[in-house]
């Protein structure tokens, strides 16, 4: 499997990201110099891209295929797209602080510690849905590993489409997100525009 082995401060810069949305909370002191060029239009839409594809991890051609979906779906595409991404069970585990990061967050769900609706789910990219029930297997809450990731990430806010008990380290998804509810800093439309090339 590809694995990006860049640098998170650096490929942030790059990207004009704040590293918090990626869940950590480091701070990078150098600045980005460009020397004054003016970035053409293809140039803002690749960016856009690659910062989505950045923040949930994706890559290449699973994106393009979260595109097409999207595109066959009804609605707006953009909308449609940040939609699945965010549904992706790797970052719903993020989001519900059972993971310091999403990076940690697939490594989680790799690792066999998540269920879904009591049955485990070792595929990051599995889509969650509306009712489905996220939790931590009885055998993995009582892990060192999990005391720590509770300990940093409990008291991250939960977006309003999740419900979690972090006693139990359990979540239900309430609804699919609607693109209001989605906190990332991506203008989807340019990825539509970049695509529909």
């Amino acid at each position: 499997m590809a694995v990006n082995k860049v640098p998170v401060l650096k490929r942030c810069r790059s990207l004009g990201l704040e590293p918090s949305f990626l869940g950590y909370d480091k701070k990078s002191n150098r600045q980005l110099r460009r020397a004054n060029k003016k970035m053409s239009e293809y140039g803002l839409q690749l960016r856009e891209k690659q910062k989505a594809k950045f923040i949930y991890g994706v890559l290449e051609k699973p994106f393009r295929n979260y595109y097409k979906k999207a595109d066959r779906m009804k609605g707006m595409t953009g909308t449609n797209l940040m939609t699945l991404l965010e549904s992706r069970l790797d970052n719903v585990v993020f989001r519900l602080g059972f993971a310091r990061t999403r990076r940690e967050a697939r490594q989680v769900v790799d690792h066999k510690f998540v269920t879904v609706n009591g049955k485990v789910v070792n595929i990051p990219s599995y889509l969650v849905k509306a009712g489905d029930v996220i939790e931590i297997k009885e055998s993995r809450r009582g892990s060192q590993r999990m005391k720590d990731i509770i300990e940093v990430a409990g008291g991250r806010l939960v977006p309003e489409w999740l419900d979690v008990d972090t006693e139990n380290l359990q979540g239900t998804v309430k609804e699919l997100p609607s693109r209001e509810m989605i906190d990332v800093p991506v203008d989807e439309m340019l990825i539509v525009e970049l695509y529909s090339k």
